[in-house]
């Protein structure tokens, strides 16, 4: 009776360790998947819009990450350095967008920042 007492544990245990392991793969998958935004399509989002950030903005570094290396394609003002484009442009919060003359502050998603900029 201890043995299968016993047994029947370890398989919950078991079974328990394949699902964690499945979704931390899962996990890994679409945020690597959101990361990996193409050079074309930060091209094109670069060329359409403006991003504001400021040194030290924790969601500016959340929001430049989603394009991984692509990120040097971005049109990019760090309101720390350049306040005076920030205050001409009345930027109150980071990270914000200019797309078409308006303001989208917040993270945006890659597919969001699609819509928006038509890429």
């Amino acid at each position: 009776m201890e043995k299968a007492k016993r047994d029947g544990l370890s398989s919950t245990w078991i079974t328990v360790l394949i699902v964690v392991l499945i979704l931390a793969v899962a996990y890994f998958a679409l945020t690597t998947q959101n990361r990996d935004t193409s050079e074309e399509i930060a091209k094109c989002i670069g060329e359409r819009s403006m991003l504001y950030v400021q040194l030290g903005c924790s969601h500016c570094q959340a929001q430049e990450e989603l394009f991984g290396e692509n990120v040097q394609y971005l049109t990019i003002v760090d309101c720390f350095y350049e306040t005076e484009k920030c205050q001409n442009k009345e930027i109150l919060r980071t990270p914000t967008w200019i797309i078409d003359r308006q303001k989208y502050e917040d993270v945006l998603s890659i597919d969001k920042l699609r819509e928006l900029t038509k890429c």
